[in-house]
């Protein structure tokens, strides 16, 4: 009787899934593999003047996944070939692949729903913001001496934003750094959430790394975008921005990118005024509720924060400052040499088939500056270690960006990896 209803719950919601996405008929994916900086360059234009979706930033000699509308297509195409930057086909019928992949994550939600009765958070399927936050406040009540879970602001359309703070003496020891992960601020990104629930996981549910708690202080933000996260759960699968609805057109146009909208040469480069655009910045700096809780976060620990991290998709790469220039941080040395190590021990535990992490300053890597970026403002605010993780993905359909959820424990692994080493050398600093 239960694998009748395991069965009846997956026909019900592959029916469901079908009817979504209707608004992806005849976009396409390519494959871009410049050859040269300048060509780098090229594909940094065309993502501006036609709005290309970036799914994954190429470098030199490194392919990237675009995503383009039925009605720049052939302008796309044209200027592709004109600059002669080799590209082919990745995927031509989008609605087809997102329909398919729907299936097979709502199968896996509803068999991994069965096997743990619903009380741990499961790493097979991705799961719906309710199920994450739920696990918070589980875990809160589970370790009342270890973890406090703290809700500073609810989101625009009123779900609560959460975080964890974990600590063995409760914050109150001023000589422990503090490390903060936040995830889920670009909502398509459904793999970033889950590797900060594994270091929660890590930390408090099956610590094998006790020197990481007994020297370090944690704030961990799975998903500091709810709105917009959810969205892509219920309504548009490569939603990218918050929900807000504040300002000229942003009722037809709703939400800011919410990686534009922090204050650090915002609304410069990289970034647009237009609300429809997935990279809009919004009215002002720090617009958004959701970049102002990470900005306060920020704030209130800056004088023990020494490393702030924040998990986006895809591409396998560690990204520092400073983003809208290519300039180095005063810092730098620092921020490289902790980038490598942390790239180094993700390496060591990665599958195969994954691509080795690049590190590096993110223009001078993905040639494509952007402001008002999480991890420039908290350089810029005095963390001395800030970067952005472009988590794995492979090319194969759209496993880059929407990774099959077999590999979601194993990409929160060997991530986990790399924070353990990042932690490390903070304390050896």
């Amino acid at each position: 009787m239960f694998i009748m209803k395991i069965v009846g719950i997956v026909l019900l919601l592959a029916a469901a899934v079908c009817a979504k996405h209707e608004e992806y008929n005849g976009w396409t994916s390519y494959a871009v593999n410049p050859s040269t900086f300048e060509q780098l360059k090229v594909i940094g234009q065309l993502v501006d003047q036609y709005e290309v979706d970036v799914f994954s930033y190429p470098t030199v000699q490194r392919e990237g996944l675009v995503l383009v509308r039925p009605e720049v297509n052939d302008s796309v195409v044209k200027a592709l070939e004109e600059n002669q930057i080799s590209y082919s086909v990745h995927v031509s019928d989008i609605k087809a692949v997102l329909d398919q992949e729907d299936a097979v994550n709502a199968r896996r939600k509803v068999e991994a729903r069965g096997r743990s009765g619903g009380r741990s958070l499961p790493y097979d399927a991705y799961q719906e913001f309710p199920v994450i936050d739920d696990y918070l406040q589980d875990i809160a009540r589970r370790y009342p001496n270890l973890v406090k879970l703290v809700t500073p602001a609810n989101s625009f359309e009123g779900r609560p934003i959460r975080y964890l703070k974990i600590s063995t003496t409760n914050f109150e020891d001023t000589r422990k750094p503090v490390i903060f992960l936040e995830g889920g601020i670009h909502a398509r990104e459904w793999i970033s959430p889950p590797t900060v629930t594994w270091a929660i996981h890590k930390l408090v549910e099956n610590n094998t790394e006790p020197d990481l708690l007994r020297d370090f202080d944690w704030i961990l933000l799975p998903v500091s975008n709810p709105d917009g996260y959810q969205f892509t759960h219920t309504n548009s699968r490569f939603w990218r921005k918050t929900r807000s609805t504040v300002g000229q057109n942003t009722a037809r146009c709703p939400g800011v990118d919410g990686n534009r909208n922090y204050d650090f040469q915002w609304n410069t480069v990289g970034t647009s005024s237009n609300p429809c655009s997935d990279t809009y910045a919004g009215t002002a700096p720090f617009s958004e509720i959701e970049t102002r809780v990470v900005r306060d976060i920020i704030h209130e620990y800056l004088p023990r924060m020494k490393l702030f991290l924040t998990m986006h998709s895809y591409g396998s790469m560690i990204l520092y400052p400073w983003g809208h220039d290519g300039s180095l941080s005063s810092n730098a040395f620092a921020l490289h040499t902790v980038g490598v190590a942390m790239a180094e021990d993700i390496d060591k535990v990665s599958l195969p088939n994954f691509p080795s992490y690049t590190v590096g300053n993110s223009v001078l890597v993905i040639g494509y500056a952007a402001a008002g970026a999480a991890e420039d403002y908290a350089h810029l605010a005095g963390v001395p270690l800030s970067y952005t993780y472009e988590l794995p993905g492979l090319r194969s359909g759209l496993n880059g960006f929407n990774l099959d959820p077999i590999y979601i424990q194993q990409v929160a692994i060997e991530t986990w990896a790399g924070i353990v080493a990042g932690a490390r050398r903070i304390a050896q600093m």
